[in-house]
């Protein structure tokens, strides 16, 4: 009897045992990436997007988190350089087990990077790089699945807008173009000259300069010379700050007109009232012109103790990355990586953010989440980015 009892006892002890060992591996975070410049000239949108993040990860643990589970992200400085991004893009993978992760600020990190998150099904949630390619990069017949998502307005988007600003709306038809060397001043220099192509405009002048460069007067005598009647920009907020500057070192005063990172405050700050009447393409301006931005405006200010965010853009697509993968493991009830891509492709219920309240934003064919329609110009003046009227 004695015998038969301990069997139960030992049987009862060992079911226990087993239920808190599955418990406790039910209960283990979900790991997600969160890889960025934030260090260096792209800092301000790295540490935005990144910051985001975190305070949508906060809003979803608060909430009980997803599957039960709490969110837990693992962060990496990406330095915005391409061999630093395919080493952080391994070590999330290999060694921290990321189920998915958010990131990339810079289009060339994003290319040379990515492409082992695709080999290993793993979904990339791109929330403020650019380049047109970027979601492109594994799509068929190559590849039957594409893990690579994004939440930022594409330059196919943005250099449509900027043209159409420069030559549809103010009628400027001698244009000049100043690109960054990198990935990405180059292929959205290709994307503007498409895009004024389509309008049968020829630019005067087509510049380029490299990361670190302050001295801007070769390339704007150029453009001034060629009768340029607006400059065109594609790069990163320190450089477009000496094109500002430089303009007013040769007495040269034509409107900027560019993308997004004319908004960042490392253009704003260092061109001071140089870069006043800047335009370019925005799919979040920081104005609490909602109940949805109002709040998120408010509760990044608190808790990163800011008036200005760096760089609202990066700040609020990198919130909503969050909510849509959210959204997508919850629909799929799991976390892994084919099942999160199918669900991201198909998510069967509206996902609010504070850019759009997103309805069915992607499909297996497009992973850009950002439409023409949520984008607007906005325009820097008195140290802020506003709506250009």
């Amino acid at each position: 009897m004695a015998y038969k009892t301990n069997v139960f006892v030992t049987a009862a002890l060992l079911t226990w045992s087993m239920v808190g060992v599955t418990a406790a591996v039910a209960a283990e975070p979900i790991k997600i990436g969160i890889t960025g410049p934030f260090t260096g000239g792209s800092a301000p949108m790295g540490v935005s997007m990144r910051d985001g993040v975190k305070l949508a990860v906060a809003d979803i643990n608060a909430k009980g988190g997803i599957l039960g589970r709490q969110l837990q992200l693992v962060e990496r400085d990406d330095e915005a350089k391409n061999e630093r991004g395919v080493q952080v893009a391994q070590e999330l993978i290999n060694k921290e087990k990321v189920v998915a992760t958010v990131g990339f600020a810079n289009t060339g990190v994003a290319l040379a990077s990515q492409r082992f998150y695709q080999e290993a099904k793993i979904p990339v949630m791109n929330s403020v790089a650019t380049g047109s390619i970027i979601t492109k990069q594994f799509v068929a017949p190559e590849n039957k699945d594409n893990y690579i998502f994004r939440t930022s307005a594409n330059d196919t988007i943005q250099s449509k807008m900027i043209v159409d600003e420069a030559v549809g709306r103010l009628k400027y038809t001698k244009v000049a173009i100043l690109a960054d060397s990198t990935n990405y001043g180059q292929l959205g220099q290709k994307d503007l000259e498409k895009a004024l192509a389509d309008k049968g405009i020829k630019p005067v002048a087509v510049e380029k300069y490299n990361l670190k460069d302050v001295d801007m007067t070769a390339q704007l005598l150029k453009a001034k010379q060629g009768g340029a009647q607006v400059v065109l920009t594609y790069g990163i907020g320190p450089e477009l700050a000496q094109i500002a500057n430089g303009m007013q070192k040769i007495n040269w005063k034509v409107p900027i007109i560019g993308s997004w990172p004319l908004s960042m405050g490392n253009f704003i700050d260092n061109a001071g009232k140089n870069g006043d009447g800047a335009r370019m393409p925005q799919t979040f301006i920081q104005d609490g012109n909602t109940p949805v931005r109002k709040t998120f405006i408010a509760a990044y200010q608190k808790a990163y103790k800011v008036d200005r965010m760096p760089s609202a853009v990066s700040a609020a697509q990198g919130y909503d990355a969050i909510y849509l993968l959210a959204a997508a493991m919850k629909q799929a009830g799991t976390t892994d990586g084919p099942k999160v891509r199918e669900a991201l492709e198909n998510l069967k219920t509206p996902v609010e953010g504070v850019i759009t309240t997103y309805n069915k934003p992607f499909s297996h064919d497009d992973h850009d989440a950002i439409k023409p329609e949520m984008v607007n110009i906005g325009v820097v003046k008195d140290g802020r980015v506003v709506l250009a009227k």
